[in-house]
């Protein structure tokens, strides 16, 4: 069913659509006319239009509501205030109010839960440690053991996010991680392979997180504003590392060693609750957006184009051999891989680091690792805002993605150099601070590239890289104990990571695009 009004259709997809567009201010101005009804599909039984044609009725199964239009079919006028609707739409005021902006809110806070969840044990191997005894080198594989779970469901969980979209896949990995979560003080009072076998279901779990934040961003923000977005969702993952590393200290002097593990659990049922009931996995079908904002998405991302694009090439199995045939597609695994390589050896052995280097106690090594990680939220929504700024500004997609990426990759790497001669902890906070703040130009690099080279892909996509990633992330955790068990030296390691930095990043200015990539017949140049 299609509305034109004003020389502009309005699709009438669903039932939800027909609900929002009837309820919307706009078809109460005085200045809005029908120019036609227009029926091109067999309207569901549920819809009746009684006999007054200057008015319609709409019965659901769920709403009754009766809505007045003026019609007046020898009389067209045109006006300019829906497109000047639409230009504001971009508007920075409207940006942070609109009912996309919600739905990152949400994403970014599930983001920070993630990551929250994750971090507790960078804390709580200390104390463990200690009271069982265990070497850095087995204190390295019990943390690895969550990137075990999280090694299996990357692809699975991508490929569940291109067939049944974002918001369902992420509500059961919220509420499954948080399960997990919730049930790590039982297990590791049980034994070893409890303990081993919750953190694997944790990172099973939270394999479908970023892929299905990729899905709903896509969906919900045009090509204009996926960098700010990105940058935004990424900010509440960012700062789950702050929280975790914060408040676990806090937590465990207050409720005892396991205190954040339950607390952090809670939180993410809680979180499900409002994901359900509030958020839509389209806009077509949010009950609360307005009229304006869903033809601001729709014109400016062509967000029905995509869509259909993947129900036509998406239902089945993906082409992987295809997939990996591309040189862009390998620029952004080895991208993932040193990203992960990195997040994860600064995540699990900073507190270490701090405490051995510099000898401060628990709470203080957590402060030192938390910092940096708010740093990184705010240069992160700082990134998207300049990467869209320059696409808007004409700058290809392909150039804005190389110099975020390098920025990405090139700042770490000489701060983590900095950070192996820092005399004081307060001198290497500062190096690490601008090492991990830095390191957020990434998302606006390789991590906003997945919807662009393969928009029908991007799920599977995201979950292949994603495996490669949490390899490296696994040799990373894992072989830093090693290595300074061997060598002696975390410094040593620092500058390894440092070299593997600067090679990814030559990697991918060679080898990326901004461009979408041919992968089938039904993908353009």
């Amino acid at each position: 069913m299609q509305i034109i009004f004003n020389n502009t259709t309005a699709q009438m997809n669903s039932p939800a659509t027909l609900r929002y567009l009837s309820t919307s201010s706009s078809f109460r101005k005085p200045n809005f006319f029908a120019k036609q009804l227009v029926f091109n599909d067999k309207l569901p039984s549920s819809c009746k239009f009684p006999p007054n044609h200057k008015s319609f009725k709409l019965i659901t199964a769920n709403t009754f509501f009766r809505t007045k239009i003026p019609v007046r079919s020898n009389r067209i006028r045109t006006s300019s205030n829906d497109s000047q609707s639409v230009q504001q739409q971009g508007s920075f005021v409207e940006f942070i109010t609109s009912e996309r902006v919600k739905v990152v809110a949400m994403l970014a806070l599930s983001l920070a839960l993630c990551n929250a969840d994750r971090v507790v044990m960078s804390v709580a191997i200390v104390p463990l440690s200690l009271s069982h005894g265990w070497r850095q080198s087995f204190a390295g594989v019990v943390q690895s053991s969550f990137l075990w779970g999280y090694l299996i469901s990357p692809i699975a969980g991508g490929t569940l996010v291109d067939y049944y979209g974002g918001k369902l896949v992420m509500a059961w990995g919220v509420a499954l991680w948080s399960m997990a979560t919730l049930l790590t003080p039982w297990a590791a009072e049980v034994s070893l392979w409890a303990l081993l076998a919750m953190r694997m279901l944790l990172g099973i779990a939270e394999g479908v997180a970023l892929p299905c934040m990729n899905n709903m961003i896509a969906r919900w923000f045009p090509p204009t504003e996926r960098s700010r977005a990105v940058g935004l969702a990424m900010a509440g993952f960012q700062l789950g590392s702050a929280i975790g590393l914060t408040f676990s200290p806090i937590l465990m002097s207050q409720g005892g060693l396991f205190g954040p593990f339950v607390i952090f659990g809670l939180s993410g049922f809680l979180w499900v609750l409002v994901w359900v009931s509030a958020t839509s996995s389209t806009p077509e079908h949010s009950r609360q957006i307005s009229i304006h904002e869903l033809r601001y998405i729709q014109n400016k991302g062509q967000i029905h184009n995509i869509v259909e694009g993947k129900s036509k090439s998406s239902k089945g199995i993906p082409p992987f051999r295809r997939l990996l045939s591309k040189l862009p597609t390998w620029s952004i695994i080895v991208a993932n891989a040193m990203h992960s390589w990195g997040f994860f050896v600064i995540l699990s052995w900073m507190p270490i680091y701090f405490k051995t280097i510099y000898h401060v106690d628990l709470r203080q090594a957590a402060w030192f690792s938390a910092v940096p990680w708010s740093m990184m939220a705010l240069t992160g929504y700082f990134a998207g805002f300049l990467s869209d700024m320059m696409i808007q500004r004409g700058i290809s997609v392909t150039l804005t993605r190389k110099v975020m990426q390098s920025v990405g990759f090139f700042g770490p790497g000489f701060s983590l150099i900095g950070l192996t001669t820092a005399p004081s902890p307060s001198i290497a906070s500062a190096w690490l601070t601008l090492a991990v703040g830095l390191k957020a130009f990434s998302h606006c690099g390789f991590l906003v590239n997945l919807q662009e080279i393969a928009p029908q892909y991007s799920g599977v996509l995201h979950g292949i890289s994603n495996t490669a990633g949490t390899l490296a992330a696994i040799i990373g955790t894992v072989g830093a104990g090693f290595f300074v068990e061997l060598v002696g030296s975390f410094k040593g390691f620092l500058v390894l990571t440092s070299v593997l930095y600067f090679s990814a990043a030559v990697f991918w200015n060679v080898f990326s695009t901004g461009e979408r990539v041919k992968f089938d017949d039904s993908t353009l140049d």
